[in-house]
């Protein structure tokens, strides 16, 4: 108990301190925060009139951020597997900050289904008894709390035992934690494929009704994640000690010009498929991409996410350019914005647009939707800046020792 004590009186004054950036970063992160509560606590006391959501779109900015931040969750599998599976040393010594990236990224996925709700206690239907009726197995919907909740809990164990561990100056466990790292991987598979079968699942939506969505799902998650790794990855070499090797960052990229690869190939088959037959689904894929009697609110997005993704990719392909790190961080942008794109406004609107009657309502975010969702992020980097900064120092053993002998 004495050294738990010690380990959580030194990650506080850890996390207090900084240099004048992180104090302004933090400090821009907690405004977000505040200015999204106050939007969640003006949409949960009136309602979710507030929002652009109508009967027609149902769903919109917050189960698109929702989607996509499921993804960013399930790319930490990236690291695990030449980290753990081939034990490749330039990625295991960084691996954990995978598990911090997805600790993150499920508490706002989490966050985004909560304010959707409306009223976060309806979330209490979805628990075990006696609160709640969780209908497992038989609702696909259990099965995602289920993988999402366990997905969380499993990386905070993982990254816990890590962190403590160098804290004490002492090896991990690895009888202990190795067999949940590999557990973690068909887990993080599982958290971005049930998400899709959420989707793929309503027959009565044809543009999520395709048994190509969740391979889609993954690949496009495979390169979104990653791309923030990188980024970070950059950041942390150039503020702290922690060693992050090029050869880490470099096989990581190459991993996402595969995923980058297959993720457009899936895209133009879906589109061929569509386009090719002309049924009457093929109206929600021509929504997306020409739009329908003027309205095209759509296509200039679904556009603009194809070309960044397509220039993304050949950066990534071209060696010269993905170990140029100026041209690999434009690609790593160009990616992460791209597949936000595709995975918000891109996958969920065209679902529901035209509507089961025909009608067409131009779904756009609301600024109180975009606020809240500010505030979401805003929580997401902030977990995540303080589990790399005690994660970082701890690692790299210059606070461990002076802990450990206090």
């Amino acid at each position: 108990m004495a050294s738990i004590l010690a380990f959580l009186r030194t990650t506080l004054s850890l996390v207090l301190k900084g240099n004048r950036t992180y104090y302004l970063w933090m400090g821009f992160l907690l405004v977000l925060m505040a200015l999204g509560a106050t939007a969640y606590v003006h949409q949960f006391r009136s309602g979710l009139i507030v929002t652009s959501m109508r009967d027609p779109v149902s769903w919109g900015f917050y189960i698109g951020n929702f989607a996509f931040m499921v993804g960013v969750a399930a790319a930490a599998v990236t690291l695990v597997i030449p980290a753990y599976v081939y034990n490749w040393k330039p990625i295991k010594e960084v691996a954990i900050l995978g598990e911090f990236l997805a600790i993150s990224a499920v508490i706002m996925a989490l966050c985004f289904v909560i304010v959707d709700l409306g009223h976060p206690d309806r979330f209490l239907h979805l628990a075990p008894v006696p609160v709640g009726r969780l209908n497992f197995p038989q609702s696909i919907l259990s099965w995602d709390v289920m993988v999402l909740n366990g997905y969380l809990a499993l990386n905070a164990v993982i990254a816990g035992h890590l962190v403590y561990k160098s804290f004490r100056g002492e090896h991990p466990n690895y009888g202990f934690v190795v067999p949940l790292i590999l557990f973690s991987i068909p887990l993080a598979v599982s958290i971005h494929t049930v998400t899709a079968f959420l989707f793929n699942g309503l027959g009565s939506r044809p543009y999520w009704n395709a048994s190509i969505l969740a391979p889609r799902f993954l690949t496009s998650a495979f390169c979104s994640g990653p791309a923030i790794l990188i980024i970070v990855f950059q950041i942390i070499r150039r503020s702290t000690t922690f060693d992050i090797k090029d050869a880490a960052i470099q096989k990581i990229a190459e991993f996402m010009a595969y995923s980058m690869f297959i993720n457009l190939f899936l895209l133009g088959a879906e589109v061929y498929k569509e386009f090719s037959s002309r049924t009457e689904h093929m109206l929600y894929t021509q929504y997306v991409w020409f739009g329908i009697d003027g309205h095209n609110a759509l296509v200039p997005y679904a556009w603009t996410s194809l070309l960044f993704s397509v220039v993304a990719f050949l950066l990534f392909l071209v060696p010269a350019t993905r170990k140029n790190l100026t041209t690999l961080n434009i690609g790593c942008v160009l990616i992460f914005t791209g597949v936000y794109l595709e995975k918000g406004m891109l996958l969920i609107l065209p679902g529901f647009t035209p509507s089961g009657l025909g009608e067409i309502y131009e779904y756009v975010p609301s600024f109180h939707e975009l606020l809240v969702g500010a505030g979401i992020w805003g929580l997401g980097a902030f977990v995540f800046t303080l589990l790399v900064k005690t994660g970082a120092a701890y690692l790299r053993e210059d606070v461990a020792p002076r802990a450990h002998t206090a």
